[in-house]
């Protein structure tokens, strides 16, 4: 990849180059001929082409335009293969036609809040397949008690299912990230693990409640407004 663009800091740009790797994301997505799969962060497009194989549509969103271009050409022939030049924390997940499935290597910078966009649309979603840093997975898997147990334990857990698959080194990435990464797979639940009648209220009351864990709950609550 000599004329490939460079790897640009500002945006978290850290590509998988290990295929073997690439394989075991893909093959947890469980993905058929009749699945419509979501890729965020195409980048080089290790990902992308093991979807094009195996999905019947594939949507693959890129903020940088210089990897996408550098897309554009390979998939032209395939129809089922749509490149989007965006950015995932704007793009209307909402709009796209149910079911999908999610598969991505998500910029670390910008993981969680793009995790919180998805499970806003998580109706729409039978499956997301994430690789994230595995610190955020650790948070995300962890149970009541830990001391990674946390907002984003409890947003999750309330929306989703989830499941850590593996970790992945640092060593199958380019550049080399300084952080491990971990792979999971969150199913999001037909229904809520509990019954609310107003989930941002739910989120801010969690946020507000985890804010100061050294304080007294109803005190955390009263500092955020509750």
């Amino acid at each position: 990849m000599s004329d490939a663009p460079r790897h640009r800091k500002s945006l978290g740009q850290c590509f998988l180059t290990d295929r073997r790797i690439a394989d075991r994301i893909v093959a947890l997505a469980d993905l058929t001929p009749q699945d419509r799969v979501v890729e965020i962060g195409s980048g080089a497009g290790i990902l992308t082409r093991i979807l094009a194989r195996q999905a019947g549509e594939v949507i693959a969103i890129e903020i940088d335009p210089r990897w996408h271009a550098r897309l554009e050409p390979e998939f032209h022939a395939a129809p089922h293969v749509r490149l989007v030049r965006g950015d995932a924390l704007d793009y209307p997940f909402e709009a796209i036609p149910s079911p999908y499935k999610v598969v991505a290597n998500l910029p670390y910078y910008i993981s969680t809040p793009v995790l919180f966009r998805l499970l806003e649309a998580r109706a729409r979603i039978s499956r997301m397949v994430l690789m994230l840093q595995r610190e955020v997975v650790d948070r995300m898997v962890a149970g009541p008690g830990s001391k990674a147990y946390g907002t984003l334990s409890l947003t999750v857990a309330y929306a989703a299912e989830v499941r850590k698959a593996f970790n992945v080194p640092p060593a199958c990435f380019t550049p080399r990230p300084a952080v491990a990464s971990a792979v999971v797979i969150v199913t999001p639940r037909p229904v809520p693990a509990i019954a609310v009648r107003d989930e941002p209220t739910l989120v801010n009351v969690i946020r507000a409640a985890f804010s100061h864990r050294r304080k007294i709950l109803g005190n955390a609550l009263k500092d955020g407004g509750f």
